[in-house]
């Protein structure tokens, strides 16, 4: 399920970024007085009363500047104007109401975004300045006195965001037995291509140019196989080569597509290997705990011998040292070669990624593990893994109760993942551990 997107507009210096971190609760955004500080748009995610939703923090909207600085800012927030389901007008009380909040208003009310406006700098407790009633003469309704540095006056900002969340996101119900499969890589790797083939029509637009898809797309596809919902969605680069606005926009609407997946398949150009982007889109469904393939593409036109797939598959596994769950695929979306494959693949990574083990089984394999290698110890005072136990899948989550949390380092979970996986598989899943201390109520 896609979340809802809230995004923090309004002029340079009004207070966005410190309010985007309050309301996330990390120090995600830059915040500096020089306005203008925040060049591009940072995502979060933000919970509040069991509404969950990304929040955007922009850049500044400065109307009719010359500044390229500026220039370029204004037309970031208005990308995610674009793409916000909520738009939230941060204006500045000890400014007051200048004429650059007008025409942000009015920028505002014409994109027919439900929008909440919020009066920042309100650091009085107990206090209404009578310049907050000036705010009134936007024409948006009741502002909200905020106080982002304090904290003042979130808990009922947020109350508003959610009251204009759009009901039809939070309650979509969604069919359990469809598989929803996010293409993703950088661009021009095959994306919309794969997508063509697996579809049997154009449903996406196929270009050599990168960059082509600027948004994601569903394509629907039921077949012996089974039922899956593909996700195209436009290519991820580096940053530093991302000069078009509507590209930036691109990437929220990846970030987005890997959320609402539960398989991501990791598209790579056989005919160029692997790049420090590779790992970038990788990162992006291994941190949400997603199952994987890497499927490299363009396998048709690489020039081959008796080992060229062997060695392609090596230099892969270690490039993708930190996710070598992850099978590798040759494909061609161009011919179709293994496509069915493909799907047999997704439908197994899928069931890995959902699998639930008993606790009685765990505790076998791991009391077959700790006899065969010790667990740590130090100063005399040696690690005791009393049981463990699965708490979730999606990916699959295992819970140790253990005597000191502090003894069990990387190496000895690394240890015990792979006796894991050994015996019971986890395929195409990323696993994580939550270790706690019994009796303590700490965690790791």
């Amino acid at each position: 399920m896609a979340k809802p997107v809230v995004a923090i507009v309004g002029r340079p210096n009004v207070g966005k970024s410190t309010l985007f971190n309050k309301l996330i609760g990390t120090r995600l955004s830059i915040v500096d007085d020089t306005p203008g500080v925040t060049r591009d748009r940072i995502y979060g995610d933000c919970e509040w009363l069991n509404h969950r939703f990304l929040l955007v923090d922009t850049g500044g909207i400065e109307p009719d500047t010359n500044d390229i600085i500026l220039s370029q800012m204004r037309s970031q927030a208005q990308i995610a104007i674009d793409t916000a389901d909520v738009i939230i007008l941060v204006t500045d009380i000890k400014c007051g109401v200048v004429a650059s909040d007008y025409e942000v208003a009015s920028m505002l009310l014409k994109s027919g975004k439900p929008i909440v406006l919020c009066v920042n700098k309100c650091d009085k407790i107990g206090a209404t300045d009578p310049e907050f009633y000036e705010f009134y003469n936007l024409g948006l309704g009741d502002p909200v006195a905020v106080s982002s540095v304090h904290g003042h006056g979130t808990g009922d900002l947020l109350d508003e965001v959610i009251n204009l969340l759009p009901k039809s996101i939070e309650d979509e119900e969604e069919d359990e037995e469809v598989i929803n499969v996010a293409i993703i890589g950088k661009p021009n790797v095959g994306k919309s291509s794969l997508v063509n083939k697996i579809s049997g029509m154009n449903r996406a637009i196929v270009s050599d140019i990168a960059g082509t898809t600027r948004d994601t797309t569903d394509t629907y596809v039921e077949n012996k196989f089974g039922k899956f919902n593909f996700i195209d969605t436009a290519g991820l680069r580096r940053k530093s080569r991302i000069n078009d606005d509507i590209e930036k926009y691109s990437i929220i609407r990846a970030k987005m597509a890997v959320e609402r997946a539960n398989v991501c398949v990791i598209m790579i150009d056989a005919t160029e290997g692997f790049t420090e982007q590779d790992s970038k889109v990788a990162g992006i469904a291994l941190e949400q705990g997603k199952a994987c393939i890497i499927a490299v593409n363009k396998w048709d036109a690489v020039e081959k011998d008796g080992n060229t797939m062997k060695e392609f598959r090596e230099k892969l596994a270690v490039d993708f040292s930190f996710m070598t769950f992850a099978p590798i695929m040759f494909i061609s979306a161009k011919t179709g070669q293994r496509i069915d494959r493909l799907y047999e693949m997704i439908v197994y990574v899928h069931s890995q990624n959902s699998m639930r083990i008993s606790t009685g089984k765990l505790n076998e394999v791991l009391s077959i593990a700790t006899a065969r290698v010790q667990p740590p110890s130090d100063k005399g005072r040696r690690l005791k893994i009393y049981y463990m136990t699965q708490a979730s899948t999606r990916p699959p989550t295992f819970v140790f109760f253990v005597n000191r949390a502090d003894l069990f380092n990387f190496s000895y979970q690394r240890y015990l993942e792979n006796q894991i996986r050994e015996i019971f598989g986890l395929d195409g899943t990323p696993v994580r551990f939550i270790i706690r201390e019994r009796g303590e109520g700490r965690g790791k």
